[in-house]
C-alpha cells in the first residue's frame, strides 16, 4: 500500500513496503544510528504532531526502494519534493506575506534540518543522502500545506492583478478578491441546488378556478 502524505509531488513513496518484515538499519552501507533516529522523529513532531512515525526499519526500506530505481527516476522523487524548500523560504522573506509566528516556526524548524550537511544521513552520500530531507518534507507538509498553498495563491494574484498599496493593502486586496469569488461560487451553488419553480404539492392537480 503507498500513501501521498503531501501534495505536488507525481510518485508516491511506498511508506508500507517492509519486504520480509526484517527489521534494517542500514542503506547501502551506511549505518542508521537509533539515537539519530528518534531525535529526527522527535523533530518531524515538533512540527506536525499527527504525522506518522519513522523507525530505522522504515528509512532503510525506503533508501533500498529508492537505490532500486532508475538513476533519473531515483532523481525525480527527490527533485519533486525538494522543490518546496524554495517556496517555504521566499514565503518567509516576502515582506508583503503575514508571516503569522505559528506557522513560521514550524517553516522555520523544518528548514533549519534541511539547511544541515550532517543530519540523519550526510548529504555527502550520493542520493540517499537527500532522503532524509525528503522524508521530512513528506510527512511534515501537512503541517505547512495551507500557509504554503495560500502563498502560492497570493503570489499568482500579486503577479496577475498587480494590486496597488504595501504588503497589508496588497494582502487585504487578495483577501477581499477571494472572498468574494467564494461568495460567488456559494450564491450559484445554492442557486443550482433549489428549483427556479416551486413544484407546490404534487398531490393537489393544479385547477383553475
Amino acid at each position: 500500500m503507498s500513501m501521498r502524505t503531501a501534495a505536488h509531488a507525481d510518485t508516491m513513496l511506498p511508506w508500507d513496503d517492509r519486504p520480509d518484515h526484517a527489521s534494517r538499519d542500514s542503506i547501502g552501507g551506511f549505518q542508521l544510528d537509533a539515537a539519530a533516529v528518534a531525535r529526527f522523529d522527535r523533530l518531524l513532531h515538533e512540527i506536525h504532531p499527527e504525522a506518522r512515525h519513522v523507525d530505522a526499519d522504515r528509512i532503510a526500506t525506503l533508501g533500498r526502494w529508492l537505490q532500486g530505481l532508475p538513476a533519473d527516476r531515483a532523481r525525480a522523487v527527490l527533485d519533486e519534493r525538494l522543490g518546496r524548500i524554495e517556496q517555504l523560504r521566499a514565503m518567509l522573506d516576502d515582506c508583503d506575506w503575514d508571516r503569522r509566528e505559528g506557522a513560521c516556526a514550524r517553516v522555520r524548524k523544518l528548514l533549519a534540518y534541511l539547511d544541515q550537511d550532517h543530519d540523519l544521513i550526510p548529504d555527502a552520500i550520493p542520493l540517499l543522502g537527500l532522503l532524509d530531507d525528503v522524508i521530512l518534507l513528506e510527512l511534515a507538509w501537512p503541517a505547512v500545506a495551507i500557509e504554503a498553498d495560500d502563498y502560492r495563491d497570493f503570489c499568482a494574484y500579486r503577479q496577475t492583478a498587480k494590486p496597488e498599496g504595501d504588503g497589508a493593502q496588497r494582502r487585504e486586496a487578495w483577501i477581499r478578491d477571494r472572498l468574494e469569488a467564494l461568495a460567488l461560487f456559494q450564491h450559484h451553488a445554492r442557486v443550482n441546488a433549489r428549483h427556479y419553480v416551486d413544484g407546490g404539492h404534487p398531490d393537489r392537480p393544479f385547477r383553475v378556478a
